[in-house]
């Protein structure tokens, strides 16, 4: 999805007490050792700083690259000093204590601006692939894009966005300016091998005021007429608005309007996807997933297959609610829209809202938002509370999130 809400932020921080130091050596003896796979050093004491959840992905590429394990130690500003004097000649060990826990901010072990637009990360298409059945209305493709061969590499976690540079130059002879897309893939990407991140773009069309003419939008054209091997220049990633929470038992609801629906593919597959929970054993979705989603036609339901499959797969776990425009009426008898749909099922969702381990994501076109806020606070007033009061106190919680266009 396009999004040009997400602003990005400051420069990436130390990643604090979830991040381990992996101590290994022995490098360039593995069958892949000579395929880039990590930032890790090929020879001598090398350390990688890595976050808990890629912990076996990171132990995996050592192990490919013909490297030894020496250590695994909680990151802390002692073991960097000893890190540090190590690869300087020092035979220093790292220790393993940790300072005192401090309560951190939702996000703030989260990557953020890796790459920036001056300096932007090269990436390869890897698959370009037609979202929208025949008949269907517009152009929405899904593409995976190659992220190896990046120092740093790009790591990305679900709810972030990365920025894309289109080729070629302005009017003005400059180049093109940043566009921001979410992403539609989990932090292991589609082949769950940590080395691509998917978007879902569909081509901005419209037409020109003055000369009546389509004009077809700069950034999203490029991306959907991508070929496997071209060249992508690739930013960030940026944005913690729409971070999953760590939380197996949340309950999560989903409202989405087309290429919206791209981070929540993202959380699907990091709750459901089975690859995903097997790489991610400390995460096993309990709760609720609920999606509504918004669509012109039928035709127009992205990633349907591997919705169906969820749905079938964990019927108790996951719902999907479509709201399709041209093909559904509302009780009033016009067009069927998201907020439509939310008001149908008012009830449940402020009962289910009230409950402290639910988040709700709104991620698509803006003009849902007041709908969707209308047909809640009908619900919440039926309990004597304003609903715009208890909003605030939901986004002040990190319950509320919204990224719209």
């Amino acid at each position: 999805m396009y999004n040009p809400s997400v602003a990005g932020g400051n420069a990436n921080t130390e990643f604090g007490s979830r991040m381990y130091v992996i101590e290994a050596t022995g490098f360039g003896q593995g069958s892949n050792s000579g395929v880039f796979t990590s930032a890790v050093r090929r020879s001598g004491t090398t350390f990688s700083r890595v976050p808990y959840s890629r912990m076996n992905q990171e132990v995996q590429r050592i192990s490919r690259l013909g490297g030894k394990i020496v250590s695994i130690s909680p990151f802390n500003a002692e073991s960097a000093a000893a890190s540090s004097s190590t690869q300087s000649g020092s035979t220093s060990t790292m220790t393993q204590s940790t300072p005192a826990a401090k309560k951190k901010k939702p996000g703030a072990d989260v990557p953020v601006n890796l790459y920036r637009p001056k300096a932007p990360f090269v990436g390869k298409c890897i698959s370009n692939d037609a979202l929208v059945a025949e008949g269907g209305i517009g152009m929405v493709q899904h593409i995976k894009m190659d992220l190896r061969g990046g120092d740093p590499m790009l790591q990305y976690v679900e709810g972030q966005s990365i920025g894309i540079i289109a080729d070629g130059e302005n009017e003005k002879g400059k180049p093109h300016k940043i566009r921001l897309y979410s992403i539609a893939s989990t932090g292991h990407g589609d082949d769950l091998d940590d080395n691509t991140v998917s978007l879902c773009v569909r081509q901005l069309t419209y037409e020109d005021p003055e000369t009546k003419q389509e004009v077809k939008g700069v950034c999203s054209t490029f991306l959907c007429n991508l070929k496997p091997g071209d060249d992508v220049k690739i930013t960030g990633p940026v944005g913690k608005e729409m971070l999953l929470p760590d939380d197996e038992d949340a309950n999560i609801v989903m409202l989405g309007t087309g290429t919206g629906i791209a981070p929540f593919r993202a959380y699907l597959w990091r709750m459901f996807k089975e690859g995903e929970r097997k790489l991610n054993p400390e995460y096993q979705f309990k709760g609720l997933a609920w999606l509504f989603f918004g669509i012109p036609k039928t035709e127009n339901i992205l990633y349907k297959e591997e919705l169906e499959q969820i749905e079938a797969q964990y019927p108790d776990n996951f719902r999907w609610t479509n709201a399709i425009s041209r093909e559904q009426t509302n009780a009033e008898g016009g067009r069927m829209y998201i907020q439509h749909r939310v008001a149908e099922h008012a009830a449940e969702l402020w009962k289910l809202i009230q409950e402290e381990k639910t988040h709700v994501y709104i991620c698509g076109l803006r003009g849902m938002e007041g709908g969707i806020d209308e047909a809640i606070a009908a619900e919440a007033e039926k309990d004597g509370v304003v609903w715009s009061d208890y909003q605030r106190t939901l986004k002040k919680a990190h319950r509320w999130h919204v990224e719209t266009y």
